[in-house]
């Protein structure tokens, strides 16, 4: 349900009495920043990226490893020319790779009923976000054992992350909290939900949640105003959302908030730089009506969240 009215952590320029919600404490930028960037390891993944791809690098040629795995089946793990002995222990040893591995031998994956083997795994590139494994490339050969066929099967592991739809009304107004930030990979400035990595060891989701809000947003958001809209889902999907299951093993859990604000602070939002500047986070916070989002952003998450919302409420899953 919608947070109830009560007070807000507003910017020095904006006064207090305009501050309605209990669950939303809007924070100025070097608040937020001094906030997300001291004594936690969370925002390790900010920082410069160490990493050696198959195409170049240096460092010893790596022996093959082999994995046994539950039912007694064995892959061999083979890193590419320039994967040094370290890249690939770190590789194998990651939460990524477990997890792959996981899911390809769980109830629904696709080694259960032995119809699908597989043979080997080919680490391509291993980028270490501080201490621990960021990103992970790697081809792994399975091949369907009746035909012998091989399946596509290149990986980019990135594993879980989350995405906030923040609905905010004013006035009889419904309003949607973006972010615009450069996307490399796409080439272009993006409107989307703020999101984040789940990097941390205890896979604290709603806590992630409400630190990327506060990261790239500037206010915070008590946990139990927060939705899981994704929890709504029949639990043969797992209950996350896969944006790009032909290449990325990217989950996605989408969560909502829904609040009540004064009009002033849809203005001190709207605009507002954020994230982290030292860590290269450039960041605009933008605040657009609910019933144009659809068409203003090209945001896989903010679409998936829209679907998932409206279908919650035709459904009598919210009010």
């Amino acid at each position: 349900m919608a947070a109830r009215a009560h007070r807000l952590l507003l910017p020095s320029a904006f006064h207090r009495s305009v501050i309605p919600d209990p669950s939303l404490h809007l924070l100025p930028p070097l608040l937020s920043t001094a906030i997300c960037s001291g004594g936690r390891r969370r925002r390790v993944r900010a920082q410069l990226i160490v990493g050696r791809m198959a195409s170049g690098g240096s460092g010893a040629p790596s022996s093959p490893t082999r994995i046994t795995l539950p039912g007694g089946d064995s892959v061999e793990v083979v890193a590419a020319p320039g994967v040094s002995d370290s890249d690939l222990r770190n590789a194998i040893s990651s939460s990524l790779f477990k997890q792959w591995l996981k899911n390809m031998q769980s109830d629904t994956g696709l080694l259960a009923g032995g119809h699908v083997s597989l043979r080997q795994v080919y680490i391509q590139g291993v980028d270490m976000f501080g201490r621990g494994v960021g990103f992970l490339k790697f081809k792994a050969d399975v091949f369907d054992k009746e035909t012998q066929a091989k399946i596509p099967g290149i990986v980019f592991a990135r594993g879980p992350a989350v995405a906030v739809l923040i609905l905010l009304e004013s006035r009889g107004k419904t309003y949607v909290v973006l972010t615009e930030q450069p996307r490399v990979p796409v080439g272009k400035l993006i409107l989307e939900l703020p999101a984040g990595m789940i990097d941390d060891e205890g896979g604290d989701v709603v806590g992630t949640a409400v630190r990327e809000v506060e990261e790239e947003i500037g206010i915070h958001l008590n946990k139990e105003d927060m939705v899981n809209l994704t929890a709504f889902l029949d639990p043969v999907t797992g209950c996350k959302v896969f944006p790009s299951p032909g290449g990325c093993d990217e989950e996605l859990s989408l969560f909502l908030y829904r609040g009540h604000v004064e009009e002033e602070i849809i203005s001190a939002l709207q605009g507002k730089e954020m994230g982290l500047r030292d860590h290269g986070e450039l960041i605009k916070v933008h605040v657009v009506p609910y019933d144009t989002l659809w068409r203003v952003t090209a945001d896989a998450k903010a679409l998936a969240a829209i679907a998932l919302y409206e279908m919650a409420k035709r459904n009598g899953l919210l009010p």
